[in-house]
């Protein structure tokens, strides 16, 4: 099933559809899903975990962003996504590591108030895998990223919205981005791990008009 398409578990209509890929057509109802998409933050999670003294993963998320979507039915390679984070909504469950995640040691947000994703370049991974990559801002430095995403489906909401889901996944070397503050364990290694995996899982609605 493609990134644009609906989730069936009818095993005629499957067939039909991958006939109808492989000959190079475009299904209507991928076509159908074509439009601009706005993130829904009531219903979606960027989420974030660290490795923490070598033994324990530390999760957090970030509370307040926003960021829409271009879904391209007919081409998927042309389908865009936008995302700006407030970095000041940063949660960890604790209060005093989120001052110290929020101070110079780390992301600077007095400073750097944001941290911004522009994709670049959109591919099919094949069945409901796709690929978007893009740039990645923080403190000011830009790098590439890749993040693989898992097409959950379209469906209609009570209130009339029409709504697509993704899951995405990504890692990153947050030294890359100036990252470095660290503290060296007495038994070996560092406090704070230099990989950094990223969780998306994102409901978006199609804008009217």
């Amino acid at each position: 099933m493609g990134i644009f398409g609906r989730k069936t578990t009818d095993t005629a209509e499957n067939t039909s559809a991958v006939a109808t890929a492989t000959a190079g057509a475009v299904s209507p109802d991928l076509a159908a899903l074509t439009g601009d998409y706005t993130i829904d933050p009531a219903h979606s999670t960027i989420g974030f975990v660290a490795r923490h003294a070598m033994v324990t993963n530390v999760k957090g998320s970030f509370k307040d962003f926003e960021g829409t979507l271009r879904l391209d039915g007919t081409d998927p390679a042309r389908s865009t996504a936008s995302l700006d984070i407030t970095m000041d909504s940063i949660d960890t469950g604790s209060a005093d590591r989120d001052g110290h995640l929020k101070s110079a040691d780390f992301f600077k947000t007095d400073e750097f108030p944001a941290m911004t994703f522009r994709s670049t370049k959109a591919e099919a991974l094949g069945g409901d895998g796709y690929r978007i990559t893009g740039d990645l801002e923080i403190l000011g430095t830009t790098k590439q990223i890749s993040i693989d995403l898992e097409f959950n489906g379209a469906a209609k909401d009570p209130f009339g919205n029409e709504r697509v889901g993704f899951e995405g996944k990504a890692e990153i070397l947050r030294s890359e981005w100036g990252l470095t503050w660290n503290a060296a364990l007495e038994t070996g290694g560092v406090l704070v791990s230099d990989k950094i995996k990223l969780n998306f899982d994102i409901s978006a609605i199609r804008n009217a008009g």
